[in-house]
Order: structure tokens, then C-alpha cells, then sequence
């Protein structure tokens, strides 16, 4: 319907032929569309295809609400806020009324007045899908009123009784009745809190000062948490536990490919006056030091290792490559290794180490990647292939780089070292200087990491020899 054709009344709603679809029966409808149409159900959500998202699909068909498990940067709440394109456009409401009211049947004490005493003449609004779906954070110091509701002394002293449902300001899950309601960290609910919440997703009642309320409410409640804090620690109390009706679990990247997919995309993109070139092999080394990461055993497991550490160590890469480019002159941004060096306060920042000596946290750092640059340059070149530069160095050539040493320099160095300019061909990179440039720098330290270059540091910069 266009807007003039809205109905404005319950009355007209009625003429109309509208159905309201309990929220759970509108989310089913509208997924098997989706899924009729071939759409993506979760755009920008890499790697769930055959894992997580048939678990999702199937808990929204047997209309379960779900808890998502996972470790932080898992796209649970990605995900989770995703489920509103789920909801139809628009639906009707009784206008005036604290909380989204069914035209046909309300649920409140205002509700029910309004609608008896003006009947089909009863005003309805449209509610956009955006403003069906509301958020908290669970922290210990949150009350029955932030999630519920409570008494309103200003109702109170204005003459109403305590017994009066009308005195009630009601809280964030009332005011998302008929839409999707979300808990992060459920575990951080106190055990009190999470009873009334119990009561609303079982019972569809709840006690505000003594005073009992039926509270019939239409809401799919969705939660996440931490598997450790979930399962281990025993914070959720065991009814609250059972009402969830599907336990779905999330991962990190299964595959490379996953992660520089979510990488490209969430990552700050540089300035468009730059012509940005990223090689395949430094998209893989970044995304390789958040694998090792996830592995290490100086790497706190249970705080895990978000993509979110692989999305800024790419932008930290990037923003030096940029930094140089300005510095240079250049108007090509291609990152290097040497470039690699950047990432380090990024990582530090977003990964908990085990018990460390000071100061060793970069040291664990710097392991890391140059354990990622020798395993995709170990993926990319066999040693055979590239003798001739080896035996180049040890008749006595030396290769100075680093991160702000002009590309220019670097394609001069190609052409004169037996063999280099074969293997940089290897990887496309002869298109541009700075191509080259990272090329050559990633041929230099993956054969140094590999034994057969030595490397020494000169300065603000990097020597190579045999």
C-alpha cells in the first residue's frame, strides 16, 4: 500500500483484510520468501553458509528464540540486528499507546481503553521494521525496571492507585512487544533479573512491586554470550537456559578467503583521490597473523582473536602505504612487508596475552608475522624457483629497502638482480613501480625467513645479503 491507501482507523484496518502475524509467523513468512527468491538472507556475513546460518533458518522456521555463542568478533551481533529484514515493512499500531499495541487485540490497560471507548474509530500509525527492535547490554546494575518496567511516582501522585497497571512506566522488552528484542552477554544479568525475564518469555507475567501484571507480550527475544561464561561458569540459571530453543554457535573464518572477504569490507577505506592496490599475497598476511594468533599459545584463547584485529591491522598496513605514498609523491598505494612492522599497537590492542614478561608483547607480535609472511610466501614460491637470486646475493649483492624508500628504486633493483624480475612476474607485480616494489620486499624476507638471505638493520631501513 502507498501511504494515502493506509488505513488511519481500526476500522478501516478491518475493511482492508489485514492480518496481524504473530511476530514469530511474520519472520517465518518472510524468510521462506527470501529463501523462495534465492536472496541473501545476511549480507556482509562471510563464512556461515553451511555452519551457522542453516541452524539460524531452521530455529526461525520452528519459531525458537535463540542464543548466539561465540567469542567476541564472531558477527553475533551482525547477525542479530540482520533479523529485522526479516520484518515486514510496516505494520499497524494503535496510535497514542506506550507500547506497540495490536489494533485487534491489546494487551494493556491503555490499549483496551482506547480501543473501547472509540471502538473502530480507534487512530492506528505505521511502524517501520527499524523501530521493532530494541538492544541491551547486560551488565550486573541493570534492574526489573530497565527490562520490564516499574512504578511511575509521577502517575502515582497524580491520584492512581499502586494496584493501577496505568501507573506502570514499562520497560525496553514492553516497548519492543511485536518486534525482536536482543540481550548481549547474557550472562552478566544478575540471577533476580534473569527470573523476570524467565517470567516474560515463559509465563508472560511479571511482578512489579507486588503488584502482578499478565503481560502477554509478542517478542522474539534473541540473546549472545561468551561460550566459557555460558557453559562453564554456571552464571545462567538452568529454567532461563531451557527456554531458549536453539543454542546456535559461531566461529571464527574457517577459511582464509573469509577473512579477507570481511577485511575488504569493513575496513576505512583510503581517501579515493589514491589509487589503492593491495597485492593477494599481503591481503593473505594479515589475515594470517590473526590465524597464528588464534593458535598461540602466548595468545589468551579464551578472550579469543576478533576479525575486528584483522580489519585494523589491514587499515594500519594501509595507512602507512598511504603515509608513503604522500611522502614520496606517489599516487599509487600498494602496501608492503615493510609496512608490516605498523601493525604491531594495533594487534596490541585487541588481543589479551598470556602471562608475559614487559615487553615481550611485541616480540610475540613480531613472531607472528613473520610466521604469516613465510607461510604465504611458502604458498606462493617453491626455493627451487628462485636460486638464481640466492646465488645473485652470494656473489656479493646487497639490497637495501624500507618503508620509505621511493618504488622507483625498487624496479631498478628487479632488473638487475638475476632472476628477480621472473618472480616478481609471478605474483602480477610488474604493472606499477610500487608493485614491484612490494613484490621484491616480499621475495627478500620470505627468502630470509626461510634461511637463505641474511638481513640486517641499517638505519631506518632493512639490508639483504648473501
Amino acid at each position: 500500500m502507498t501511504n494515502p491507501e493506509r488505513p488511519r482507523t481500526v476500522g478501516e484496518l478491518k475493511s482492508s483484510g489485514y492480518k496481524v502475524l504473530p511476530v514469530r509467523d511474520e519472520l517465518r513468512k518472510n524468510l521462506i520468501s527470501k529463501i523462495r527468491e534465492g536472496e541473501d538472507l545476511f549480507p556482509g556475513v562471510f563464512g556461515y553458509e553451511e555452519t551457522v546460518i542453516p541452524h539460524i533458518v531452521n530455529a526461525i522456521l520452528a519459531g525458537q528464540d535463540i542464543i548466539f555463542l561465540g567469542e567476541r568478533g564472531q558477527a553475533k551481533s551482525r547477525i542479530i540486528r540482520s533479523l529485522t529484514s526479516l520484518l515486514d515493512d510496516e505494520i499497524p499500531v494503535l496510535q497514542g499507546c506506550e507500547i506497540p499495541e495490536d489494533p485487534y487485540d491489546p494487551i494493556t490497560q491503555q490499549g483496551r481503553d482506547l480501543v473501547a471507548e472509540q471502538g473502530d474509530n480507534a487512530p492506528i500509525e505505521w511502524l517501520p521494521r527499524d523501530r521493532r527492535y530494541g538492544e541491551k547490554l547486560a551488565t550486573p546494575d541493570i534492574t526489573i525496571a530497565d527490562l520490564i518496567g516499574e512504578v511511575d511516582p509521577i502517575k502515582v501522585a497524580e491520584g492512581r492507585y499502586l494496584s493501577d497497571e496505568l501507573t506502570i512506566h514499562y520497560g525496553l522488552i514492553p516497548r519492543t512487544n511485536r518486534g525482536i528484542f536482543c540481550i548481549n552477554e547474557l550472562p552478566d544479568l544478575a540471577e533476580r533479573i534473569q527470573v523476570g525475564l524467565l517470567n516474560i518469555m515463559e509465563e508472560r507475567d511479571v511482578q512489579i512491586r507486588g503488584y502482578r501484571i499478565r503481560m502477554p507480550l509478542d517478542v522474539f527475544v534473541v540473546a549472545s554470550a561468551n561460550p566459557e561464561d555460558y557453559t562453564n561458569r554456571g552464571r545462567i540459571i538452568t529454567p532461563l537456559k531451557d527456554r531458549y530453543g536453539a543454542q546456535v554457535r559461531t566461529h571464527y573464518p574457517a577459511r582464509i578467503e573469509h577473512e579477507i572477504d570481511i577485511m575488504e569490507a569493513e575496513h576505512h577505506p583510503v581517501p579515493a583521490d589514491f589509487n589503492v592496490i593491495v597485492p593477494a599475497y599481503m591481503k593473505e598476511i594479515i589475515a594470517e597473523i590473526s590465524r597464528l594468533a588464534r593458535r598461540s599459545p602466548d595468545v589468551n584463547q579464551r578472550s579469543g582473536v576478533s576479525v575486528r584485529a584483522s580489519i585494523a591491522n589491514y587499515e594500519s598496513m594501509l595507512a602507512n602505504a598511504l603515509r608513503r605514498a604522500i611522502v614520496t609523491g606517489e599516487d599509487v598505494v600498494v602496501p608492503r612487508v615493510s609496512d608490516l612492522p605498523y601493525v604491531v599497537p594495533t594487534l596490541a590492542g585487541k588481543v589479551e596475552f598470556e602471562t608475559v614478561e614487559d615487553g615481550r608483547e611485541d616480540q610475540i607480535i613480531d613472531k607472528l608475522i613473520q610466521g604469516a609472511v613465510v607461510a604465504v610466501f611458502n604458498r606462493v614460491y617453491n626455493l627451487g624457483e628462485l636460486e638464481l637470486v640466492v646465488n645473485r646475493f652470494k656473489a656479493g649483492t646487497a639490497a637495501e629497502v624500507g618503508d620509505m624508500v621511493p618504488s622507483a628504486q625498487y624496479a631498478e633493483l628487479a632488473t638487475q638482480v638475476e632472476g628477480l624480475k621472473a618472480a616478481v612476474q609471478k605474483v602480477n607485480a610488474d604493472a606499477t613501480p610500487a608493485e614491484t616494489a612490494a613484490a621484491v620486499e616480499f621475495i627478500f624476507e620470505g627468502l630470509h625467513l626461510n634461511k637463505r638471505l641474511n638481513k640486517d638493520r641499517v638505519g631506518g631501513r632493512t639490508q639483504y645479503r648473501g
